[in-house]
């Protein structure tokens, strides 16, 4: 079960997005964010989650939601994602992992009979407020927008 729940204050954050920009929880307040965490940029899985979330961001924007990506690479690495696919948000660069370990999105994962640990594939919802709406733990890469959508249709 996961440190962070639903309902609680969303952990506080800081750090630089793809421009060098700092970027906090504190920015988006007011406003309801979709905060995504994700292994890798430019990897199959990440890519279809970012291309989905990239082709759902007109009406997930008319529903007053900013999108931030967060991912252990570069901000260097960040940009050439963006710029490849055509992103219109932008992507938080936690090379020392801390956003990642306050949202309980790091931790240890097996793949292929292989222990290690690495970042967990999470979306939190957090509403205007700063409070956690929804905690995605099992997110639909290539239809991740769609199942953001369909959550909030259910839900509100």
């Amino acid at each position: 079960m996961s440190a962070v729940q639903e309902g609680q204050a969303a952990p506080h954050f800081e750090g630089t997005i793809q421009t060098g920009e700092t970027r906090s929880l504190s920015d988006y307040k007011g406003k309801r964010l979709i905060l995504y965490f994700y292994p890798k940029d430019d990897t199959p899985g990440c890519t279809k989650e970012a291309c989905s979330l990239r082709d759902g961001y007109g009406e997930l924007k008319n529903m007053g939601f900013e999108i931030l990506g967060v991912s252990p690479d570069k901000e260097k690495r960040h940009q050439k994602f963006i710029d490849k696919y055509e992103l219109p948000f932008d992507l938080l660069a936690d090379q020392e992992t801390e956003t990642l370990q306050a949202y309980d999105a790091w931790g240890p994962k097996k793949f292929m009979g292989k222990s290690y640990v690495g970042v967990l594939r999470k979306t939190f919802l957090i509403d205007a407020e700063g409070n956690i709406e929804k905690i995605f733990e099992k997110v639909r890469t290539k239809d991740h927008a769609e199942q953001i959508l369909e959550y909030l249709a259910e839900n509100n």
